[in-house]
């Protein structure tokens, strides 16, 4: 053994929570109910001196939902002993909720880490340190989640499979700075198994990223199956030259500190029980390094203390904690969208600020605990992709689909309650055609808002039809407003546009309109006897090749589209030189599997794709105006592209308003292969303009305010993306597809974000609506019928945080209601 100083090894023994992963979610609950019931029995018996060689014994509870869960479903006997041994340290607590993805809101994080703090403060024991597991970072914003709930120091054990830990190395501390300007000290760990591939769990080692003389042959199941003695021998062998390999190799690289911590599971599985014959492991080498090495179970607080003590020189960082592993939900974007509308509802709800009474109450809670479930990042069973028949895969693909399900009902229930206190009623025969409109956003809002007619209505005693003229009265100032008419599966639709201060409420009616002007017959030259109307007229073009408002020029190329928006108040271009894509246009990859699904996805990396990967351009079939009235021209664009039955973008361009809103359907094949499928979105405020957008708690530049060594390749975002330039702000608001890429889609060796990277913040923008290239968890097929909304507006006078307010707004809308005669 060639250690230069004295040890100590901090373990860690917890239980990775995965729901879903390893079994079904609802048996991963009850698991983890009696993994810490097994915890306070091995306490127990170690207390009561029948289990003295595990003395020392240590259980780090790996996030709140976990104790949550407990007090659930255990007894008052078991609940008092947990407290107990809260108390003494030999049961840690940590403040994070569950390992999550960056779909989850600023609101519902805040109100599920709450949970940690009220419980720490009920019980007399504050929660301040918490933990992540698995999980390839978190939003900025989500710092200061933690720092308002009280949790100041956070270990992460980033898993580098298809990611990779921040700042360029692990295994050292920091301080993350908050976009509040808190501090949270953070210990940027190594693996979350590599506890148990030292061997430190008995019967619970693996091999996975050390590759030594012992890989080849564990994975060929050529050791360790010989005999018991064989086996308790060849792990003491295994863990002892791993360890000190680990512990010489930091002193080669100069680590600054004599201790080191590892996560260690009692099986090497997730979701895994804990083990006595951890702490039997940790007494056992203790003996045998003599002084040399000293191992120590302990809890996050006790790690922290030693962090706090030995740590003097500690660096801080600033910036977004960009996750690698946030794809997961390009492989399940109809249940994505099902939850992002959950979301909005639940905000919406927030944001109306009505007094909830305890039936809201509960709906509140209800909506943010599935929609916490849903967003946590385990993405289907372990054996999504390579056996997507089996009934397994299939049944947790729905359960985790019914979290969102069951939050958006939750959410929805919720805002119905709501509306009813303002006046809301369910339909009726003689309903009339009158309805309350509410901005509920804390900005101002121009946007046209649907007023619906069921197709079974009587209006003013007529059996209405869309032959009929209707008009739309402000029933307050008798003003007419303009309205244009599109008929659904089910109703008109009856479209207005509307300027709304803050909070503001109207209310308007649809009546028949008081003046009928009929034309039969027209002497000018505008159309043929063959009903044609194919002639270029004088003022502003609508047609094929352009559309032209008060506002915009949008040209149409016959082979690619879109091929120019202008801003006429700026008189500048909106659509970047050069661009390959037109925007709303559609690109798919597919890469060819060879017959083994697992390893040509492995092999991937963090490209999520390789040189071999086939890429396709949407092609341009047919272009031409379905739609034109006084609140907006509807132009069609329909595609072919591979691996899609049809893609077609149906563009509504605004009379009155700076807005431009795209609405993309497709109809995916069904394919096996790795594939991606991304929409072009090349706009820009200028040559120089600057790239934001916003993740949970906060706006970033991406490529820009990021942590160093983080990823930079795509991003999941809340509601969109802003461009900014000398006051030029142009937004595009992402409704139902929340990840975003900047950059070339080629395959490249991949490049780690160093804070300054502002090529990247300027690169090209696509939306990345679906994949399924992951190994194990991904949903393998991406088939069905979708339909992905975008709305770009332009504006001034905005800051990029504002503007984002106004993206939400976009993708939340103003509500619009029934109320009576």
């Amino acid at each position: 053994m060639a250690l230069k100083k004295t040890w100590t090894v901090y373990l860690i023994h917890h239980s990775h929570t995965d729901i879903g992963y390893t079994e079904r979610q609802d048996k991963i609950m009850r698991y983890h109910c009696d993994f810490i019931i097994q915890a306070i029995d091995i306490l127990n018996r170690i207390h009561a001196g029948e289990e003295k060689k595990a003395e020392g014994f240590v259980w780090q509870c790996e996030n709140f939902w976990q104790v949550k869960n407990f007090y659930e479903n255990a007894s008052e006997e078991y609940i008092r002993d947990f407290e107990r041994y809260v108390r003494t340290g030999e049961i840690g607590l940590s403040g994070n909720y569950l390992n999550m993805t960056e779909l989850v809101s600023a609101e519902v994080l805040d109100s599920r880490i709450r949970m940690a703090k009220e419980y720490g403060e009920r019980i007399g024991h504050p929660v301040t340190s918490g933990m992540c597991a698995d999980v390839n970072g978190m939003a900025w914003g989500y710092g200061d989640a933690l720092y308002e709930n009280g949790v100041t120091s956070f270990f992460t054990c980033i898993h580098p499979h298809h990611g990779m830990f921040p700042l360029y190395k692990k295994q050292q501390p920091f301080y993350w700075e908050t976009p509040k300007g808190k501090r949270i000290l953070v210990w940027n760990g190594d693996y979350y198994h590599l506890g148990n591939e030292l061997f430190i769990a008995p019967h619970g080692g693996n091999t996975y990223q050390i590759r030594d003389e012992y890989h080849e042959p564990f994975i060929s199941h050529m050791i360790l199956n010989r005999s018991s003695e064989n086996t308790d021998q060849m792990e003491w062998e295994i863990g002892q030259k791993r360890l000190e390999r680990y512990l010489e190799n930091l002193q080669e690289e100069s680590y600054s500190w004599n201790f080191i911590p590892f996560m260690v599971s009692g099986c090497i599985t997730d979701n895994a029980p804990p083990s006595a014959a951890v702490a039997e492991r940790v007494n056992e080498m203790n003996q045998r390094y003599n002084g040399q090495i000293t191992c120590k179970m302990v809890n996050l607080e006790q790690f922290f203390d030693s962090v706090k003590e030995q740590c003097k020189e500690i660096p801080c960082y600033r910036g977004d904690w960009n996750d690698w592993w946030a794809d997961g939900v390009g492989s399940t974007p109809a249940a994505v969208k099902v939850y992002l509308d959950g979301r909005r509802k639940y905000d919406i709800c927030e944001k109306l600020g009505e007094e909830e009474g305890e039936r809201e109450k509960a709906l509140k809670e209800e909506a943010a605990e599935n929609m916490m479930l849903y967003a946590e990042h385990t993405w289907g069973y372990s054996s999504s992709v390579i056996e997507p028949w089996e009934s397994l895969v299939g049944s947790l693909e729905w359960k985790k689909a019914s979290y969102a399900v069951n939050g958006n009902s939750a959410a929805s229930k919720w805002l119905d309650r709501l509306l009813a206190k303002k006046g809301e009623i369910s339909i009726c025969r003689d309903k009339g055609q009158r309805y309350r409109i509410i901005n509920p956003h804390n900005v101002a809002v121009k946007d046209g808002v649907c007023l619906y007619i069921e197709l079974w209505e009587y209006v003013e005693g007529i059996r209405y039809d869309t032959e009929i003229p209707i008009e739309v009265r402000d029933c307050v100032t008798g003003q007419i407003i303009p309205s244009q008419i599109h008929m659904t599966a089910r109703a008109t639709a009856v479209e207005i546009i509307l300027t709304m201060k803050p909070k503001e409420e109207r209310i308007v009616e649809i009546r028949l309109a008081s003046q009928r002007k009929t034309v039969t017959y027209e002497n000018r030259a505008h159309v043929g006897a063959e009903g044609v109307a194919d002639l270029l007229e004088d003022g502003m073009r609508k047609d094929d090749g352009c559309v032209e408002t008060q506002h915009y020029q949008v040209l149409f190329d016959q082979e690619k589209g879109i091929c120019s928006v202008k801003d006429k108040l700026w008189g500048r271009e909106l659509l970047r030189n050069g661009m390959e894509d037109a925007p709303f246009s559609g690109i798919y990859e597919v890469t060819g599997m060879n017959g083994d699904a697992r390893e040509i996805r492995r092999s991937m990396g963090r490209n999520r794709k390789s040189t071999a990967t086939k890429r396709y351009h949407s092609v341009l079939e047919n272009i031409g105006i379905v739609e034109r009235g006084d609140v907006y021209t509807a132009v069609q664009l329909s595609y072919s592209l591979e691996g899609c039955r049809f893609y077609t973008v149906y563009l509504k361009i605004y009379e009155e308003m700076r807005k431009i809103e795209a609405r993309i359907r497709i109809h995916k094949d069904s394919v096996w292969e790795p594939e991606n499928l991304y929409i072009a979105l090349p706009f820009t405020a200028g040559e120089a303009s600057v790239s934001y957008l916003d993740k949970t708690g906060c706006v970033i530049r991406p490529g820009i305010d990021q942590l160093p060594g983080s990823c930079q390749d795509f991003y999941l975002l809340q509601n969109g993306v802003v461009w900014e330039q000398e006051g030029r702000i142009v937004t595009a608001a992402f409704k139902d597809a929340p990840m975003a890429v900047f950059g070339d889609l080629k395959a490249a060796p991949v490049r780690l974000c160093s804070g300054e990277n502002g090529d990247r913040n300027r690169a090209p923008l696509y939306s990345w609506v679906m994949n399924n290239f992951w190994e194990t968890n991904f949903k393998a097929d991406l088939g069905g019928f979708y339909e992905f909304t975008y709305t770009v507006r332009t504006m001034e006078g905005k800051n990029p945080a504002e503007a984002l307010e106004i993206c939400e707004a976009d993708n939340e809308g103003l509500l619009a209601f029934y109320i009576e005669k």
